[in-house]
């Protein structure tokens, strides 16, 4: 099994982008900068910043001494704010970073101390909020109490318990702040923002240290969440010496913006302004392409050779190298078979059958929609199989590795309708041999034209996949088939969805008209995901005969991303003569890309005629 978690063990060839942004902020002197590491779900945006952090590290110059903080923002969600969370963090590590040089030691303790007074503050916000706005943030700590105490009065504030809880905190941190706060002063807010800014500064700068914050999967977080905690950094913390490092969709970024801004209106060129202010250069996740995807395979299949004890942790190493700078080099003839082989060397023998399926595999991973070159799924999709290798021969069902990887591929990429079908013809058959595979499979060998044994066959995937050794057609495919079925060893784990994927799925389940909070919403979500709840609402129209209400969760996702159109038009093409119901056309003529596919339905015999009245209806008779 591969763990799936971040890594800085690079099997994707993300060196290069690395290395470019840690060279940034190298250039950059002491002047802050921040970048956005931009990618979809699963596409190794957390890997590469850690990536990042390790090229910066090994690469520093000798005057120069960086100091790595990994905040992860999502973990404070709903437990704690995570502005201050961070705030907290990066003053503790300059303290003991502090106690480390000896020095700044009672300077650090101070910012220490200034940080926990904001979280006092911040605590202390629903009750205090009229002084805060006042500006009155000073004061000794008893008198701040006290003067809480006096908005009891007041019909918005807290209940008595709330505001017990917060005089309990004051009254914890008081011996802490005696001495911060004099009795004397009286500090405004701003001039507390600044007094804070200016003793981080001053630290950095004595401690002569550069502080580089990795800051990861801001993808979970809520909207508000999400813009908080980067508008926190650029007021409190974007200072000389600083950098940041943020992973986060750039799409979910930008939505983000919109929805924390819903109140206003506001235009996709002050969208970007603001974006422009948050993150000064943005860095994209390549996506993988055709050698990269197969570089990665065989690299993982070397991985769990090695695990086993098959070949040695140094053949790996050397192996990874030669195949990544392959990779870099397509003007020189790409990735191909043969330079597997001899970045293996004499293990090679080894690895035959994963080359093999690196080799075949690695162009419909990297194109098909399901998997689209992502790191995730791919490492998903082959966790998986491990699984079911095992209860295979826990079961001595004879299964060889080969056969398992087409047919879950067939599982995961074809239409629910064509892996049915197969199902079907498999149960139908006395042996698990279908006979029409016998037939397409030697047309293939004669470079003949084969005919298509359903409509849910006429799939581009499909014809890529029945070329993929080994053939099935001499193969019973019944063990194979109780492996995906009977035994409920689904793909599950490859279509996994974050909380919030979750959350928009259900709501898409049951939504009867157009939302547009729901679409808002939805672009909030990496792409990937939107497609993996699109393949979901697919299973359910299915399973429901094609009811017009799970229709309208469909549609909500292409005004979301309109990429998704060809897929949702592919699934249209699907649905069977008869299942072409007059109830749909009301939801889906309305779309200006189904206007085609509704047309055609029209002119078709099998159509039933309810429907093309209804679409008539609609196009005038077109």
């Amino acid at each position: 099994m591969w763990n799936d978690i971040e890594t800085t063990n690079d099997l994707l060839n993300f060196r290069i982008v690395a290395d470019t942004a840690a060279q940034l902020i190298r250039d950059s002197g002491n002047e802050p900068l921040s970048i956005g590491i931009s990618g979809s779900w699963g596409s190794g945006k957390s890997s590469l910043v850690k990536m990042i952090g390790k090229s910066l590290d090994s690469g520093a110059e000798s005057e120069q001494k960086y100091l790595f903080l990994e905040f992860n923002a999502w973990l404070y969600q709903g437990f704690d704010d995570a502005k201050m969370a961070l705030l907290q963090s990066v003053s503790d590590m300059l303290l003991a970073e502090a106690n480390k040089q000896k020095t700044l030691i009672d300077k650090s303790i101070d910012l220490v101390k200034r940080v926990r007074w904001f979280k006092v503050l911040k605590l202390g916000m629903p009750i205090a909020s009229s002084a805060l706005l006042g500006g009155a943030v000073g004061g000794p700590i008893g008198a701040v109490v006290g003067a809480l105490g006096g908005f009891l009065k007041n019909e918005s504030v807290p209940s008595q318990e709330e505001f017990l809880k917060v005089q309990e905190a004051y009254k914890n941190l008081e011996p802490e702040l005696q001495g911060l706060l004099k009795n004397e002063e009286t500090t405004s807010l701003p001039k507390e923002i600044a007094s804070l800014r200016q003793a981080f500064e001053e630290i950095l700068e004595g401690l002569n240290i550069k502080l580089v914050v990795l800051v990861d999967d801001l993808d979970r977080c809520m909207p508000d969440t999400a813009i908080s905690t980067l508008e926190a950094m650029r007021l409190l913390l974007f200072l000389p010496r600083t950098a940041f490092i943020i992973a986060a969709d750039e799409k979910m970024i930008r939505s983000a913006v919109r929805s924390h801004f819903s109140n206003l209106q506001i235009d996709d060129e002050l969208v970007t302004s603001y974006f422009d202010k948050l993150i000064q250069v943005p860095l994209r996740v390549p996506r993988l392409g055709v050698s990269e995807v197969k570089a990665y395979l065989i690299l993982l299949f070397a991985e769990q050779a090695v695990k086993k004890g098959n070949l040695s942790q140094e053949v790996l190493d050397e192996a990874s190298e030669k195949i990544l700078d392959a990779v870099k080099k397509p003007w020189l003839g790409g990735l191909k078979q043969q330079s597997i082989t001899e970045a293996f060397g004499t293990s090679s023998s080894s690895l035959e059958k994963q080359i093999d399926i690196a080799e075949q595999l690695a162009h419909i991973m990297a194109t098909t929609e399901q998997l689209a070159g992502n790191p995730r799924l791919i490492k998903r999709f082959l966790n998986n199989l491990i699984i079911r290798e095992t209860i295979a021969n826990t079961q001595g069902m004879g299964i060889a590795f080969e056969e398992l990887v087409k047919l879950q591929l067939f599982e995961r990429c074809a239409s629910p309708r064509a892996f049915e079908f197969l199902a079907k013809k498999v149960s139908e058959s006395d042996d698990g041999k279908v006979e029409f595979l016998i037939e397409i499979e030697e047309k293939l060998k004669n470079s003949e034209e084969y005919e298509i044994p359903d409509q849910s066959w006429k799939d581009p995937f499909i014809e890529e996949w029945l070329q993929i050794k080994p053939l099935l057609s001499n193969i019973d495919l019944r063990p194979l088939l109780h492996l995906s079925r009977e035994k409920m060893i689904s793909l599950s784990g490859v279509d996994e969805l974050s909380q919030e994927a979750k959350s928009i799925y259900e709501a898409l389940l049951v939504v009867k008209s157009h939302n547009t909070g729901l679409i808002t919403n939805i672009q909030s979500l990496p792409e990937t995901e939107a497609s993996q709840i699109l393949i979901r609402l697919k299973r359910k129209l299915m399973s429901e005969d094609w009811n017009k209400d799970s229709l309208q969760g469909v549609l909500h996702l292409t005004k979301a991303y309109p990429s998704l159109v060809g897929s949702v038009l592919a699934l249209l093409s699907e649905i069977p003569e008869a299942k072409r119901l007059a109830p749909l056309i009301p939801t889906l003529s309305t779309e200006e890309w189904a206007k085609d596919i509704l047309l055609q339905w029209s002119k078709d015999d099998n159509t039933p005629e309810r429907t093309k009245k209804a679409i008539q209806q609609k196009f005038g008779g077109k």
